[in-house]
């Protein structure tokens, strides 16, 4: 291909030779003519072109080459290729800007962008929920002058920003405790960086509580037991005190054991995968078992009755759910009054099945019923201990009920009584209707 150059030098050339031919052929006026017109017309051109080439630059459309001969025709197409070359420079900047902004949008993570006067030049969605902002209606606004919590506008004035620092009751729809740290970049501009720990402080909570309550339980028995070992190794007791004082040790050792039985029954809910949904359940055998063993902790003071209105039996552990079961029938029997009833069905429903449990107990008051699932919580601590629980029981429920793909649901009216029920999706039960059979 040609230079412009070579081109240019040609073009001189062919109007000179041409000329020249003229003025020997007709004569030197008419040569020098020749050479005039052939120059206008070039110039005419060339003043067109550079018109047009002036409207292009002012005007531009991508993809549009206009057409031309000689070096014009060069020029344009030097220019789109150009052009073109810079487009996709530019969308390819685009692009990669668009996937940086959704990769910071996708962070579970806040993000505002400061620049070198504390104003908020960009936040993401997450640092919009955290901290009340919007993108556009905050934009290069002070961030102390939207986010005016007293500590965090000593952090930015302090500039110290090694360390995160935590924020409480932030947001406005939805309440999150918030650590919320500061990055210096660029020139004097900010990155301010918030993660959401609620539930790390709710988990937090629920530790120190457990801690509290697992201490203050075991330091009861202890206390008695330490006592009672005092008493019988300094003191000369008759056979019937010492006698009388080793039975209330058995009974706080054996409060002991239930306690660490149940923690334990616990941690294991908590490690263990789901259970296997090819493991069926013979739900006649547990039912009665579980009616046997009620009887048994009744010892004749409440009416009892048990009743199976479905072939169908549970996919899953048989140990866990007879410890679910045991534990809504066992605290029926507690906490019902003598001469109570408790009604025990086993039923189908529209979505599967539910095992319920109704009593005739003194009813549980509505803001207690929320928080009953809680760890060692307890309407009434005195009471629970006469009864023998360790408030772990309606936790272990829970736990089980979710492995299982369940829902617990309690319904109480304070003095009329109790009904508890766990209700299972289909998914989880199984139609053998000759396995009950078999066992029995």
């Amino acid at each position: 291909m040609l230079s412009l150059q070579t081109r240019l030098f040609f073009i001189a050339t062919l109007v000179l030779v041409i000329s020249w031919l003229v003025g020997d052929l007709v004569s030197s006026t008419a040569g020098w003519l020749t050479a005039v017109i052939c120059l206008g017309v070039l110039l005419a051109y060339q003043l067109w072109h550079a018109s047009k080439l002036s409207k292009l630059l002012l005007t531009p459309k991508h993809g549009e080459i206009p057409r031309a001969m000689g070096i014009w025709g060069e020029i344009y197409y030097r220019l789109h290729k150009l052009t073109r070359a810079w487009r996709d420079q530019v969308i390819e900047v685009e692009q990669q800007h668009q996937r940086f902004i959704q990769a910071i949008q996708a962070s579970p993570n806040g993000v505002v962008m400061l620049n070198e006067e504390d104003q908020m030049e960009w936040c993401n969605a997450f640092a919009g929920a955290h901290f009340g902002l919007n993108a556009r209606r905050d934009a290069m606004q002070r961030i102390t002058h939207i986010l005016r919590k007293p500590a965090f506008v000593q952090y930015i004035l302090r500039q110290n920003y090694r360390d995160p620092i935590r924020l409480t009751n932030m947001g406005l729809f939805e309440e999150y405790t918030l650590d919320v740290q500061i990055f210096p970049y660029g020139d004097k501009q900010k990155l301010i960086l918030s993660q959401d720990v609620s539930q790390i402080e709710k988990t937090d909570a629920m530790r120190r509580d457990f801690v509290a309550n697992v201490s203050h339980e075991l330091k009861t028995p202890l206390t008695v037991l330490a006592g009672f070992l005092e008493t019988v190794q300094e003191l000369e007791l008759s056979p019937e005190d010492r006698d009388r004082y080793l039975e209330l040790m058995s009974i706080q050792t054996g409060r002991m054991k239930t306690i660490v039985d149940d923690l334990l029954t616990l941690a294991k809910l908590e490690g263990n995968p789901e259970p296997p949904i090819s493991q069926a359940i013979p739900m006649a055998k547990l039912l009665e078992k579980l009616k046997l063993d009620a009887e048994g902790l009744s010892q004749g003071q409440h009416q009892i009755t048990l009743t199976n209105r479905t072939d169908k039996n549970i996919l899953g552990d048989e140990a866990e759910m007879y410890s679910a079961f045991s534990n809504l029938v066992f605290n029926a029997v507690r906490y019902t009054p003598e001469g109570g009833k408790i009604d025990v069905v086993w039923e189908n429903t529209d979505h599967g099945a539910e095992f319920s449990v109704t009593d005739t107990g003194p009813g549980i008051a509505e803001e207690h019923i929320p928080r009953l699932t809680e760890r060692f919580y307890r309407i009434d601590r005195s009471r629970s201990r006469e009864t023998g629980g360790t408030g772990l029981g309606m936790a272990i429920v829970k736990h089980v009920i979710n492995r299982h793909q369940g829902e617990l649901k309690i319904q109480s009216v304070l003095g009329e009584g109790s009904r508890f029920s766990l209700i299972l999706t289909k998914s989880r039960l199984s139609s053998d209707k000759n396995l009950n059979e078999k066992l029995n």
